[in-house]
């Protein structure tokens, strides 16, 4: 399988593609005027504690304060809590336990884990906290920390005041992950846990050493900045996009990276040079007079993970339809099947459609609930084949998964764990005339209003003239025919109107001016 990271530089953003036999995978957009948050360490200070909702707020500077859960108080905030304030005590065991009965006696309904419990006395308004971002703010929400630091690199994570080792679970060599083991115990740092990460496979002792060493002297940068300054302070900031991407995906398993920015091309480069050395010239700058994107057939892929509808190979279609809540998806045969071929030809969309939406998760970036109404299928062994494909499908995602079973009536629930905001979120904005639903009101329900506007006016004794301004559009409604509607609610009102139809109007709305003082009164009558 061909595998290739192509990598776009323009003024406004950077766009990462990620293709496998020229078919799009993954797809990242970053903006410069928008950086990228999650990864980033602050020295935060505590705002309000509320046992209610399960969650503490920290203020780390920006325009709201982070939210983070009980349950993302790990094992280690009483370490952490320690080295950012050296005046902390750390409670009893007799006072952590007094607090606990205290807490689940006042939230019994609200909170019943015990172990969570047992975290939050230790932090109070006005403590200082570190924390790092593990979710960036979606729909003018604050971004969501934990207290549990790590530091990615190329082969490692490396975790603070954990004494653990992992080994990640897509390397599945025994004797691989043996000797990985046996590495990290020899070069972890004292008082740090390990994460040994894919890329990690068949390298060398002296590989991880290095990237190790630069993960410590960065946790040793931390903690001279925590020392040195005052909460809210962002004491470590991560990777930008893109070089996160090639930091995190630029596996052994990618045949060539192409980039079109001779800059972009030059930082690469130089990360790659320092990290793996050996995978160097793979980076290649694109040359050509031909958009990168349209040359290797991305550009279209891009435009067709937009739409809301998605074609399947056998006529089916997918519907992809975004609430506040969740995600709908509707799968649809897009043709007739004879009754005896019906649940063979259902099973072949559904499979298809399975692919198809782990895909079109990952491409979107989808996360939260996601609903799935599948095509109908009568026995349960076809249901489960559909559960299985998705769970096959999903193990190439990165994101964390949860999904029950199909149900009776076709339905599936899925959760994805979300991030940061989905493409269609970072590509798009809200538009201002149809304030995202995608729907336009009827000329004749406006008419209307503006009807009801005029009737208002009228019964509170004005009689002045006024100036109507409408859209292009709009103005023609009222205007055409011989006896037109415009004319019609001028005799009926008895009120000289003047219409005025513009082009830079929102075509779902009128504005009203008084003609002899000039001041615009629409709001007065509304």
């Amino acid at each position: 399988m061909l595998k290739e990271i192509i990598i776009s530089e323009t003024e406004s953003q950077n766009r990462i593609a990620i293709a496998e036999d020229r078919k799009l995978v993954d797809f990242f957009v970053e903006h410069p005027e928008k950086d990228r948050m999650v990864g980033n360490i602050y020295l935060g200070k505590v705002a309000r504690v509320l046992p209610g909702i399960r969650a503490v707020f920290i203020d780390i500077g920006l325009k709201h304060d982070a939210f983070l859960h009980f349950s993302d108080i790990g094992d280690t905030v009483k370490d952490n809590l320690n080295f950012v304030d050296d005046d902390y005590v750390a409670e009893t065991e007799e006072e952590v336990e007094a607090n606990k009965i205290k807490s689940e006696t006042q939230n019994s309904e609200v909170d019943n884990n015990s172990e969570i419990n047992n975290r939050i006395p230790r932090l109070k308004k006005g403590q200082e906290i570190l924390v790092q971002i593990i979710k960036e703010p979606v729909k003018g929400k604050g971004v969501r920390v934990s207290t549990s630091i790590s530091i990615p690199g190329r082969f490692c994570v490396l975790i603070p005041y954990e004494d653990k080792i992992g080994i990640s679970k897509k390397i599945i060599d025994f004797k691989e992950k043996k000797r990985l083991k046996r590495l990290a115990r020899e070069i972890i740092p004292s008082n740090c846990g390990l994460i040994i990460r894919t890329a990690s496979k068949d390298q060398s002792e002296e590989t991880l050493s290095v990237d190790l060493n630069y993960l410590s002297k960065t946790w040793l940068q931390v903690q001279d900045e925590v020392k040195k300054n005052s909460p809210p302070y962002l004491v470590y900031k991560d990777l930008s996009t893109t070089i996160s991407v090639i930091r995190d995906l630029f596996t052994a398993d990618v045949s060539n990276i192409f980039i079109d920015s001779r800059k972009l091309y030059k930082e690469i480069r130089s990360y790659v040079n320092t990290h793996q050395p050996e995978i160097v010239d793979k980076v290649n700058l694109y040359k050509s007079s031909i958009p990168i994107f349209e040359e290797f057939k991305i550009e279209e892929q891009i435009k067709g993970m937009m739409n809301r509808k998605v074609p399947l190979p056998s006529g089916g279609y997918l519907f992809i339809e975004h609430t506040e809540a969740m995600t709908v998806v509707d799968v649809n045969s897009g043709r007739y099947a004879a009754k005896k071929e019906q649940e063979q030809n259902s099973l072949k969309t559904d499979l298809e459609a399975a692919r198809e939406i782990a895909r079109q998760l990952r491409l979107r970036d989808i996360g939260g609930l996601l609903v799935i109404d599948f095509i109908d299928l009568e026995e349960d062994k076809n249901r489960k084949k559909i559960f299985d494909e998705l769970r096959k499908e999903f193990k190439r995602d990165r994101a964390k998964i949860a999904m029950l079973p199909m149900t009776d009536f076709g339905i599936m629930q899925i959760t994805r764990q979300r991030i940061r905001e989905n493409i269609m979120q970072s590509t798009h904005e809200l538009c201002h005339c149809c304030d995202g639903t995608g729907l336009m009101q009827k000329k004749s329900n406006i008419i209307n209003e503006i009807d009801q506007w005029l009737k208002r006016y009228k019964n509170e004794g004005n009689k002045q003239s006024l100036r109507l301004i409408v859209h292009n559009s709009l103005g023609l409604k009222l205007r055409i025919g011989t006896f037109s509607t415009m004319k019609k609610l001028q005799l009926k009102y008895f009120i000289r109107i003047k219409l005025e139809e513009k082009n830079d109007v929102n075509p779902q709305s009128f504005r009203f001016i008084n003609s002899k003082t000039e001041k615009e009164i629409t709001n007065d009558y509304l």
